[in-house]
Order: structure tokens, then C-alpha cells, then sequence
């Protein structure tokens, strides 16, 4: 196993580049790319969990770290959470939703 130097060496950061990538999808399509208020919210919520495992991992001290991956697991949740609203409105069919759903846990 090779050591991990960079936060993009980081799977849970990895993981997070891809969520992040399919919310920007599913948000510019349809109804979903006219309600600018949710779609900007999930997408801001799904930058910020890349976001902060990127910056904790930059940071000095591990304690640091610890609380930026808080805040990411966080940010997490309230994508989960939007996403129950996008699937309520329909902007998102149950497939979807549980592919999206399962990759934010």
C-alpha cells in the first residue's frame, strides 16, 4: 500500500470528486437546472465535502484534520437531505435518488 502524500491520494476524497461531478449533472437537466435555489444548495453542500478533505488534510495537525472531515461528514448529510427534496419534487426518480443517496453515505 503506498503512502498517502496528497489529498487526491485520498479515496474518501476521490469518492467525493465523483459525487460532486454527478450532482452537477443531475442539477443542470430539466426542472432540476430551473430551481436555482436547490440546485445551487446541493451543489454548494457536495463542493463543500471535496472541499474539506482537501483542506483538513492540509492542515498541521491531525486534530485539525478530525474536524474538517466533521464538517465534510456534515455537509454530507445535508446533501442527503436535499436530496429527499429533489426526489419529493421530482427532479429525481427513486433509482437516481438511491444511487446519489448511497455514494453521499
Amino acid at each position: 500500500m503506498s503512502k498517502v502524500e496528497r489529498f487526491e491520494d485520498l479515496i474518501a476524497w476521490q469518492k467525493a470528486r465523483i459525487l460532486t461531478k454527478d450532482i452537477y449533472q443531475v442539477t443542470q437537466q430539466g426542472a432540476f437546472a430551473r430551481d436555482f435555489g436547490l440546485s445551487g444548495q446541493i451543489q454548494r453542500a457536495a463542493v463543500s465535502i471535496m472541499s474539506n478533505i482537501a483542506e483538513g488534510f492540509e492542515r498541521s495537525y491531525l486534530g485539525e484534520f478530525h474536524q474538517f472531515l466533521s464538517i465534510a461528514k456534515s455537509s454530507c448529510a445535508e446533501l442527503r437531505s436535499q436530496l429527499y427534496i429533489a426526489l419529493d419534487v421530482g427532479y429525481l426518480d427513486k433509482v437516481k435518488f438511491n444511487q446519489l443517496l448511497n455514494q453521499a453515505e
